[in-house]
């Protein structure tokens, strides 16, 4: 089988292709580029397709897979969509430093859920959740869906989602792969039961 035919099983009893494309480029590199080159990656064999609301791609991303289902090279379903959502960009004052706010990872959470309930996700993940970030969800009370996976930006958190509940993916500074470490399926109990 190709390579980038290759999937990873997730809890929920969806499938992700192991080899992704992602879209976060330079603010130097014109908008139009990112329509271009995610066309391309889809005609090239990628059905995973990374993005996020910061990196003020999607539109171009969704008119890219839309003209790659229209012309028949794709099947909406065969694209698997990763994108984490948000409201703004990083907010900053007048003097340009970084504001903070508090949020409570549970209340997202459930909205996550709200959303997988109305249809408009197939899976919810997290990104860069360390253990105790995890266990907030995952021992959370009325939790209805576990997070399919963890997407993480350092290998000491791939290891950890590797030893004890969850498909990690990591993503390279080469914008075409994630690495899954294995297929475990979330845990019931509290992270901190474990031994």
């Amino acid at each position: 089988m190709d390579h980038k035919h290759q999937r990873v099983a997730l809890n929920d009893g969806h499938f992700i292709p192991v080899l992704g494309f992602g879209t976060n480029v330079s603010e130097k590199v014109p908008k139009s580029e990112v329509f271009k080159v995610t066309k391309i990656a889809i005609e090239a064999g990628f059905r995973h397709i990374d993005s996020a609301y910061v990196y003020e791609v999607e539109e171009e991303v969704g008119l890219a897979i839309r003209s790659k289902i229209a012309d028949g090279t794709v099947k909406r379903e065969d694209i698997f969509y990763t994108s984490k959502p948000g409201t703004e960009l990083i907010p900053r004052d007048g003097q340009g430093k970084l504001l903070f706010e508090t949020v409570d990872l549970c209340d997202t959470w459930e909205a996550m859920e709200k959303c997988k309930d109305a249809g408009l996700t197939k899976s919810i993940g997290v990104s860069n959740f360390n253990c105790q970030h995890l266990e907030m969800i995952l021992n959370k009370p009325g939790l209805k869906y576990k997070p399919v996976c963890n997407q993480v930006s350092t290998l000491r958190l791939l290891s950890f989602c590797s030893s004890v509940l969850l498909p990690g993916f990591h993503w390279s500074s080469c914008p075409v792969h994630f690495t899954f470490v294995d297929q475990k399926i979330l845990r019931s109990e509290p992270l901190s039961a474990r031994t």
